[in-house]
């Protein structure tokens, strides 16, 4: 359970946030000022702070959020800090970023869009126990020089990799390695925005531009603008999207959903997927020549099951993490336990190695953790004999088996069927299958 401070002067925007966020399970506490919460670090270790930019003294300005963000960055404290405030104002957004946070979410939130973006940058919840892509082997050793190396360019990069192999993680890490690395870089999951909704997510919308646009809002290719937008999960992108992804990759030029004055952005785009593309063009769900655009370099992540030679370091890094962050003494690992790890397949890569290894640490009572220790997934045979019916149904039956098959871990069942939590929710909420 994560612990986020959730600072904000209205006690009802704290509230609603509250709601959101432990219904999804994790733990809040509040501060009604940046100076309260300085208090609350003080007292309570803290994994993410939720951070309103205005505040009594000065409502629109945000001098308040960037003094404090300041002050975070000068201290040793290493948080993620998601920024959230009333006022779609560009400037702010990028000072903010620049500043340390990662990322930005504007007043009024939808619940999903709030929860989404504190699930992305929650330390436990990246592919890796920390910020860092870890290479205990000369394969990935190489791997990490490689993309160093590309780092000093500003080609675009296609990273490629099932679920949980740490694609976000070489993201970040070709990005502190460029020179853009003092420039922001701004993430957006694909699969967790709305069809109806993505146009304003990668390019912004001005007030008015339809219905429910009662404010405007800032595009990210607007946030990233002289640092890194990484794109993950593009092969999720619609179609009729495409062509305008396209035209800035080419020409860097974009409109605001609502307005004719045409933007110029230079920030560089690093994509992520874990679809085969080539076979998204060949059944007319992908343009070729969007693909030639982002796979200008290409850099592949092997599955865990492919770096067995790695996994009891990865296992020794991931027991320390996990042993530090509980505030346990450190761990070790029996040979049995061991054996145990190495027999199993691993559909969800590093992030489900993460996860086990962090429910035993905390789990055990003992300094040495043994095969009894390691609760994995059991290896089950699911029904796969359909009868005859339409893609969508089919796809909710799979659901629903997997579901079922993991004992009702949504996230399990996910990484199982290779799709991404946002993804999966997404498809929970298409099919009304929330209440498995």
């Amino acid at each position: 359970m994560a612990r986020i401070l959730i600072i904000d002067d209205q006690s009802d925007v704290r509230l609603s946030a509250r709601i959101a966020l432990e219904s999804d399970n994790h733990h809040c506490i509040e501060a009604d000022s940046p100076t309260a919460a300085l208090s609350q670090l003080n007292r309570h270790q803290v994994d993410l702070v939720l951070l309103d930019m205005n505040f009594t003294k000065d409502t629109t300005s945000g001098k308040e959020g960037l003094a404090f963000l300041d002050s975070l960055r000068q201290s040793s404290r290493r948080i993620a800090v998601v920024v959230i405030t009333a006022y779609a104002n560009v400037e702010l957004a990028v000072k903010a970023m620049q500043l340390g946070a990662c990322d930005f979410v504007e007043k009024p939130w939808q619940n999903r869009r709030l929860v989404n973006a504190v699930r992305k940058h929650l330390p436990h919840d990246s592919s890796d126990a920390d910020d860092c892509f870890l290479a205990f082997s000369k394969k990935t050793q190489t791997l990490i020089e490689n993309a160093k190396r590309i780092a000093a360019t500003n080609a675009n990069v296609l990273i490629t990799g099932e679920n949980g192999t740490g694609k976000s993680m070489l993201a970040k890490l070709i990005h502190q390695h460029s020179d853009k690395a003092d420039a922001p870089f701004v993430s957006v999951n694909m699969a967790a925005i709305p069809e109806n909704l993505f146009e304003s997510e990668l390019f912004g919308h001005s007030k008015g531009a339809f219905t429910d646009a009662k404010e405007a809002r800032t595009g990210r290719f607007t946030l990233a603008q002289s640092g890194t937008l990484f794109l993950d999960e593009i092969g999720t992108l619609p179609l009729a999207l495409q062509a305008k992804l396209l035209r800035v990759l080419e020409s860097g030029e974009y409109e605001v959903l609502g307005s004719s004055t045409t933007l110029h952005s230079d920030a560089r785009v690093i994509s992520a997927t874990n679809a085969d593309l080539q076979a998204a063009i060949a059944g007319g769900d992908f343009r070729q020549d969007l693909l030639y655009r982002l796979n200008t370099l290409v850099l592949t992540l092997p599955p865990l099951r492919q770096r067995s030679d790695e996994l009891a370091s990865l296992a020794e890094h991931f027991i320390r993490i996990h042993c530090q962050r509980y505030q346990l003494s450190v761990k070790t690992l029996n040979r049995c336990a061991l054996d145990k790890l190495s027999a199993y397949q691993w559909p969800g890569n590093m992030r489900e190695l993460s996860h086990v290894l962090e429910r035993s640490v905390i789990m055990s009572d003992t300094d040495s953790l043994s095969a009894e220790h390691i609760a994995l997934q059991p290896h089950q045979d699911i029904d796969s004999s359909l009868p005859l019916m339409n893609l969508e149904e089919a796809e909710k039956r799979m659901i629903s088996n997997a579901i079922a098959h993991f004992d009702g871990n949504v996230v399990a069942a996910g990484e199982f069927l290779g799709l991404s939590k946002s993804a999966m929710y997404r498809r929970l909420d298409k099919y009304q299958l929330g209440n498995q």
